[in-house]
């Protein structure tokens, strides 16, 4: 693949290391010193031209220079995603955001490629080892062996090997062989460049700010109402269906994988685990008036509401009051019938689910009026999910600790420890915080701490 200019072989993503002390040297200098190395194994390993950027840190930002639109130029151009793991890695929000940012232009590249999966172009490197029970779920699920890099690299990772004395030989194989497989997928993954995506939105691939990576999973349920090819509505094209409704694929012809599989592997960036399951072949589910196990996404084909049985269903499922399910509808206005027929089935979906199609934030609206494009699902879907979540942590069941059925309010105790008078037993917890009526008025707001720039952010991490 020929190299373009300005476009960086591999992206070197770590967390910033806070100084320890007013003056001290420079935390990261180690990191550097690895990306050098790397840089001049893998020029002399390809035929790059000079002045070529081989890779990409963010040291390399001058001043002056936005930090989230260099680093999103960067992440939207370059041929593989190299992350330094370590334990701060996975609590950092930044570096969340850049695997994110990188994972799912490979999902979406995968999905209007032929074969239909994301190309692994992920190629990790331990710094600080991190046991496997504390990697969130997209590191744990990279297929990757460390094992040829060597047995110090192992136990001590690159910032071992190139801090003590006696371990230069087993760093130098270690930063060759990863600079080996840098090219090897490099050559071998042709991963288009994209947009540059806006890191005021983007969501970080661990969790939210200040949950454990390694942590209980989260899960997230995704249905999909849709026909198969074998019951469309009459004269309803079937190149969009296939043999059960996990196979529509509403983006044909330019995306080649389903949607359910699409959307799964987004969600799955967001550090959750996934099931998917077809609307028809789950009656009764909607119907329980068991509390939320999980958050749950619903994508609906507007196409389903031609199918008299189908669209009673969702009208029975709209009448639940299930706000930690949001409403998904991708619309492809390429498909001509669709296009020739937009007014009349957005109207009848309108009518079928007019709860769900103004439930909550602005964005879950939008989605629910219409997702255009694979790109836009890539954009919108992560705040579809997290406002699933939040309502899913607001109406799921409150477990009291065993054989308690109240809970004291703690009290504040003087200097001689004379506190005032005690306060009343606090009542058991409830099961909701705010009156269900305000369900859908929340409004969207952006986080200021997503402008910071990358230093900044990091060093307050600590």
């Amino acid at each position: 693949m020929p190299a373009k200019k300005g476009e960086p072989y591999f992206f070197l993503s770590y967390a910033h290391t806070p100084r320890f002390g007013a003056g001290g040297p420079d935390p990261d200098m180690w990191v550097e010193r690895l990306f050098r190395d790397l840089c001049g194994h893998v020029m002399a390993m390809t035929d790059l031209p000079a002045g070529f950027p081989v890779g990409f840190m963010d040291r390399d930002i001058r001043s002056g220079e936005g930090w989230s639109e260099r680093l999103a130029e960067a992440l939207a151009n370059c041929r593989v995603f190299v992350p330094l793991f370590s334990p701060r890695y996975f609590t950092s929000q930044m570096c969340g955001k850049e695997w994110y940012a990188f994972a799912q232009r490979a999902i979406h590249h995968g999905a209007v490629s032929p074969g239909g999966q994301p190309p692994e172009a992920i190629v990790p490197a331990l710094w600080v080892p991190v046991p496997a029970s504390q990697l969130p779920g997209p590191a744990e699920r990279l297929q990757f062996n460390h094992n040829t890099f060597g047995e110090r690299y192992l136990t001590d990772g690159l910032y071992g090997l190139i801090k003590l004395r006696g371990y230069a030989e087993q760093y130098e194989k270690a930063v060759y062989e990863l600079a080996r497989r840098i090219v090897h997928v490099g050559k071998n993954v042709d991963l288009a460049p994209v947009r540059p995506v806006d890191y005021r939105v983007v969501p970080s691939a661990f969790g939210t700010t200040g949950s454990p990576a390694g942590g209980p999973s989260r899960t997230l349920h995704v249905t999909v109402a849709a026909a198969s090819r074998h019951d469309l509505p009459e004269g309803r094209s079937p190149e969009y269906y296939g043999d059960s409704a996990l196979e529509w694929n509403p983006y044909h012809p330019v995306a080649q994988r389903p949607i359910a599989y699409v959307a799964e592997d987004l969600v799955k960036n967001l550090n959750y685990q996934t099931t998917v399951a077809s609307f028809d072949d789950e009656a009764g589910h909607f119907d329980s008036k068991q509390p939320p196990t999980r958050p749950e996404i619903l994508i609906v084909d507007r196409w389903a509401v031609e199918d008299e049985h189908r669209r009673q269903r969702l009208a029975a499922f709209d009448q639940e009051h299930r706000p930690w399910i949001n409403v998904v509808v991708p619309w492809n206005r390429y498909d001509s019938q669709s296009r020739a027929k937009e007014a009349e089935l957005a109207r009848r979906l309108e009518e079928t689910l007019p709860v769900k199609m103004r439930q909550g934030r602005a964005a879950c609206r939008a989605a629910a009026n219409g997702v255009a494009s694979l790109e836009t699902l890539g954009q919108i879907l992560p705040q579809v999910v997290e406002a699933a979540a939040q309502q899913f942590l607001r109406h799921a069941q409150v477990y009291l600790p065993a054989g308690n059925t109240q809970i004291e309010r703690p009290r504040l105790l003087g200097p001689m420890g004379m506190g005032g008078p005690p306060a009343p037993p606090r009542v058991p917890f409830p099961t909701e915080t705010q009156d269900d009526a305000h369900d859908g008025e929340h409004e969207e707001h952006s986080d200021d701490s997503n402008d910071t720039d990358r230093g900044d952010a990091d060093d307050s991490e600590s």
